[in-house]
């Protein structure tokens, strides 16, 4: 399918939409005068002419002259409101089926009185209509209007809420040393998106007060190219800890989402990129190990490039574990969940996996120890600690976001582990 198809083809079903969710509005405003009406049906269709002169505006007549952060949140406009019509239009949907197997029972109904009478020509047969409950069609309504309200609250508030979680980590081979060992991780820090420095200092304000002995970072530090970081490269080289901070390349690191004039600028951007993880001090593990030691006891950090199911799989699990035989505890860092089920469980002796990648969606709800995403459609292991025998992976939600600059539910998150030998 090519692109103009694909996107008259999306357009059109916008335009459904519409012109269901106009259906309803007259439904609930019939007793209004005409001149209101026309008021409304104005106010209501010049909400997707603005969004198709953005959105053509924005990714085709000034693409190239508008900042990312700029696109992203007109983008953003967009999608708040048709994912908000979507799901007015799911429960107005499921009302007309009600209605539907209504009206079907009552035809039938009707059909069988009839067939069961003789002689009944003056019989009226005509089916009565039955009209959709207008409880059903404001409740629709107001469905999408609380969706729209709660995706601006999540940009407003959600973005920058960060979360400190607090995860201890027992493992059976733990040298004595590092017993009570404090091990920060964040990931997808994805410093193109952020459009409040002052907050993103707050949450690193509240890693270094945690006062962790180790930190990981598991990938993803820009969207697309090195200079995203150049704004918060100060803030973020603040993070320090006594035994170092160790950090992975994640799938948006290498610049794969973003047209290059070369092969060689592509290198020269991640190159570039590369270096900010060494001037900021931290130790960027390329398919390696470190071996960290404390008073004579030693653990291994192990470290790999992005390798996940649907992106490219850069990383080199077997190369990255050589002459770790001896080590008895292993530390993964590895951007993508995925990788754990495909190459770690059962077939490595890494003792714990840390990953990101997911980001929890930013969409989800999280209450009382019940956790929900769309996203885990597409991964089994999205947010949270997870264990199969003496293995385990924990997938943090993410310290920013992308595409939509905020957070609903599932909120950014700073892990805090303590080691504890089992």
């Amino acid at each position: 399918m090519n692109r103009g198809l694909f996107l008259g083809l999306f357009l059109f079903l916008f335009f459904l939409a519409d012109l269901y969710i106009f259906g309803a509005l007259k439904q609930i405003t019939r007793s209004w005068t005409a001149q209101n009406q026309r008021v409304m049906s104005i106010l209501y269709w010049s909400i997707p002419v603005i969004c198709i002169l953005i959105f053509f505006s924005a990714f085709f007549w000034f693409n190239d002259r508008l900042p990312f952060k700029v696109r992203n949140f007109l983008a953003s406009f967009i999608f708040i409101i048709y994912i908000s019509k979507l799901f007015s239009s799911v429960i107005l949907l499921l009302g007309d089926v009600l209605r539907l197997g209504q009206w079907s029972a009552r035809s039938l109904s009707r059909l069988f009185q009839n067939n069961s009478i003789s002689n009944a020509a003056d019989i009226n047969t005509e089916v009565p209509k039955i009209s959709r409950s207008e409880f059903i069609t404001k409740t629709a309504l107001a469905i999408g209007a609380t969706h729209i309200g709660a995706m601006g609250y999540g940009i407003i508030s959600g973005a920058h809420d960060y979360r400190i979680r607090r995860v201890p980590l027992k493992l059976p081979n733990l040298p004595q040393q590092f017993h009570g060992l404090k091990l920060a991780q964040i990931s997808d820090i994805h410093s193109g998106s952020f459009f409040n420095k002052t907050a993103v200092k707050g949450g690193v304000d509240m890693l270094l007060d945690e006062k962790p002995d180790i930190v990981f970072f598991t990938g993803d530090l820009v969207n697309n190219e090195a200079k995203e970081l150049e704004d918060y490269f100060d803030i973020f080289k603040r993070i320090q800890a006594p035994l170092g901070v160790y950090s992975t390349l994640g799938n948006h690191d290498y610049g794969d989402y973003t047209q290059w004039g070369s092969a060689e600028e592509k290198q020269r951007n991640l190159n570039t990129l590369m270096e900010g993880h060494k001037l900021m001090g931290w130790h960027l593990l390329m398919d390696e190990h470190k071996r960290l030691k404390v008073d004579g006891d030693e653990i291994g950090i192990v470290g790999i490039q992005n390798w996940g199911q649907g992106f490219h799989q850069y990383g080199d699990l077997k190369k990255a574990l050589e002459n770790t035989s001896d080590i008895p505890v292993k530390l993964l860092l590895s951007h993508d969940p995925s990788h754990w089920r495909e190459q770690v469980l059962n077939k490595s002796d890494v003792d714990v996996s840390f990953a990101g990648h997911t980001h929890g969606m930013q969409y989800g709800v999280e209450i009382a120890g019940f956790k929900w995403s769309p996203v885990q459609w597409r991964y089994k292991e999205w947010a949270g600690l997870y264990q199969e025998g003496n293995q385990q992976l924990y997938v943090n939600r993410g310290y920013g976001y992308l595409g939509y600059p905020g957070r609903l539910g599932i909120l950014p998150e700073i892990t805090i582990f303590e080691l504890q030998k089992a």
